[in-house]
Protein backbone atom coordinates (compact mmCIF):
# COMPACT_ATOMS: atom_id res chain seq x y z
CA UNK A 1 0.00 0.00 0.00
CA UNK A 2 1.67 3.16 -1.21
CA UNK A 3 0.84 6.43 0.53
CA UNK A 4 1.94 9.76 -0.90
CA UNK A 5 2.58 12.56 1.55
CA UNK A 6 3.41 16.15 0.72
CA UNK A 7 7.10 16.80 1.45
CA UNK A 8 7.98 20.35 2.65
CA UNK A 9 10.29 22.32 0.34
CA UNK A 10 13.09 22.61 2.93
CA UNK A 11 13.23 18.79 3.08
CA UNK A 12 13.50 18.51 -0.70
CA UNK A 13 17.06 19.90 -0.59
CA UNK A 14 18.10 17.26 1.95
CA UNK A 15 20.50 14.55 0.77
CA UNK A 16 21.60 11.40 2.60
CA UNK A 17 24.77 9.96 1.09
CA UNK A 18 23.94 11.59 -2.24
CA UNK A 19 20.29 10.47 -2.36
CA UNK A 20 17.28 12.77 -2.04
CA UNK A 21 14.42 12.00 0.35
CA UNK A 22 12.18 10.94 -2.57
CA UNK A 23 14.84 8.49 -3.79
CA UNK A 24 15.25 7.07 -0.28
CA UNK A 25 11.49 6.54 0.06
CA UNK A 26 11.29 4.65 -3.24
CA UNK A 27 14.48 2.63 -2.64
CA UNK A 28 14.20 -1.09 -1.74
CA UNK A 29 15.20 -1.96 1.83
CA UNK A 30 18.34 -3.89 0.74
CA UNK A 31 19.75 -0.88 -1.13
CA UNK A 32 18.83 1.44 1.75
CA UNK A 33 20.64 -0.78 4.26
CA UNK A 34 23.83 -0.50 2.21
CA UNK A 35 23.80 3.30 2.68
CA UNK A 36 23.75 3.12 6.49
CA UNK A 37 26.83 3.08 8.74
CA UNK A 38 28.24 -0.31 9.82
CA UNK A 39 26.40 -0.66 13.17
CA UNK A 40 23.00 0.13 11.66
CA UNK A 41 23.73 -2.03 8.61
CA UNK A 42 24.59 -5.02 10.80
CA UNK A 43 21.54 -4.51 13.00
CA UNK A 44 19.12 -4.34 10.06
CA UNK A 45 20.70 -7.30 8.25
CA UNK A 46 20.24 -9.47 11.35
CA UNK A 47 16.53 -8.67 11.21
CA UNK A 48 14.09 -6.65 13.26
CA UNK A 49 12.89 -7.77 16.69
CA UNK A 50 9.20 -8.43 17.35
CA UNK A 51 8.86 -5.06 19.08
CA UNK A 52 10.49 -3.26 16.14
CA UNK A 53 8.20 -5.02 13.64
CA UNK A 54 5.19 -4.00 15.74
CA UNK A 55 6.41 -0.38 15.84
CA UNK A 56 6.97 -0.38 12.07
CA UNK A 57 3.38 -1.59 11.57
CA UNK A 58 2.12 1.27 13.80
CA UNK A 59 4.24 3.73 11.80
CA UNK A 60 2.83 2.52 8.49
CA UNK A 61 -0.71 2.80 9.88
CA UNK A 62 0.06 6.33 11.15
CA UNK A 63 1.40 7.30 7.71
CA UNK A 64 -1.93 6.38 6.13
CA UNK A 65 -3.79 8.38 8.83
CA UNK A 66 -1.42 11.33 8.27
CA UNK A 67 -2.30 11.25 4.57
CA UNK A 68 -5.94 11.78 5.62
CA UNK A 69 -4.89 14.84 7.63
CA UNK A 70 -4.96 13.35 11.13
CA UNK A 71 -2.14 14.05 13.62
CA UNK A 72 -0.95 10.85 15.28
CA UNK A 73 1.63 10.48 18.07
CA UNK A 74 3.00 6.95 18.43
CA UNK A 75 4.17 5.95 21.91
CA UNK A 76 6.98 3.40 22.10
CA UNK A 77 9.56 1.84 24.39
CA UNK A 78 11.66 0.68 21.41
CA UNK A 79 14.69 2.97 21.74
CA UNK A 80 16.89 0.76 19.53
CA UNK A 81 14.80 1.26 16.38
CA UNK A 82 16.78 2.79 13.53
CA UNK A 83 15.07 5.79 11.93
CA UNK A 84 14.07 4.91 8.37
CA UNK A 85 12.98 7.33 5.61
CA UNK A 86 9.33 6.24 5.92
CA UNK A 87 9.27 7.64 9.49
CA UNK A 88 10.08 11.20 8.37
CA UNK A 89 7.37 13.69 9.29
CA UNK A 90 5.85 11.64 12.12
CA UNK A 91 5.97 12.36 15.84
CA UNK A 92 7.06 9.40 17.95
CA UNK A 93 6.94 9.59 21.76
CA UNK A 94 9.99 7.65 23.01
CA UNK A 95 10.10 6.39 26.61
CA UNK A 96 13.17 7.51 28.58
CA UNK A 97 12.55 5.44 31.71
CA UNK A 98 10.26 7.99 33.35
CA UNK A 99 8.13 9.64 30.68
CA UNK A 100 7.47 9.70 26.95
CA UNK A 101 9.49 12.38 25.12
CA UNK A 102 7.87 13.45 21.80
CA UNK A 103 10.37 13.32 18.94
CA UNK A 104 9.47 14.90 15.58
CA UNK A 105 11.33 12.90 12.92
CA UNK A 106 13.19 15.03 10.35
CA UNK A 107 15.30 13.84 7.39
CA UNK A 108 18.55 14.62 9.24
CA UNK A 109 17.71 11.87 11.77
CA UNK A 110 17.75 9.06 9.17
CA UNK A 111 20.18 6.32 10.21
CA UNK A 112 20.18 7.28 13.90
CA UNK A 113 18.47 5.42 16.74
CA UNK A 114 15.23 6.70 18.33
CA UNK A 115 16.85 6.56 21.78
CA UNK A 116 19.44 9.17 20.79
CA UNK A 117 16.73 11.85 20.83
CA UNK A 118 15.22 10.93 24.20
CA UNK A 119 17.89 11.41 26.90
CA UNK A 120 17.58 9.14 29.94
CA UNK A 121 19.56 11.29 32.39
CA UNK A 122 18.98 14.85 33.50
CA UNK A 123 21.78 17.33 34.00
CA UNK A 124 22.92 17.39 37.64
CA UNK A 125 22.18 20.68 39.37
CA UNK A 126 23.85 20.74 42.75
CA UNK A 127 22.57 22.72 45.70
CA UNK A 128 24.24 25.75 47.20
CA UNK A 129 27.75 25.22 48.58
CA UNK A 130 28.34 25.39 52.32
CA UNK A 131 25.26 25.46 54.47
CA UNK A 132 22.90 22.50 53.78
CA UNK A 133 25.11 21.20 50.97
CA UNK A 134 25.92 17.90 52.69
CA UNK A 135 24.74 16.04 55.75
CA UNK A 136 27.99 16.81 57.57
CA UNK A 137 27.49 20.56 57.21
CA UNK A 138 24.31 20.32 59.30
CA UNK A 139 26.48 20.05 62.40
CA UNK A 140 28.72 23.07 61.73
CA UNK A 141 28.43 25.41 64.68
CA UNK A 142 26.78 28.72 63.98
CA UNK A 143 28.73 31.81 65.12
Amino acid sequence: MSVTIEIPTEWKKFRYRGKTLEELLEMPMDDLINLFPARQRRSLRRGLTKAQVKLLAKIRKARSLAAQGKRVVIKTHVRDMIILPEMVGLTIAVYNGKEFIPVRITPEMIGHYLGEFSPTCKRVQHGEPGLKATRSSMFVSLK
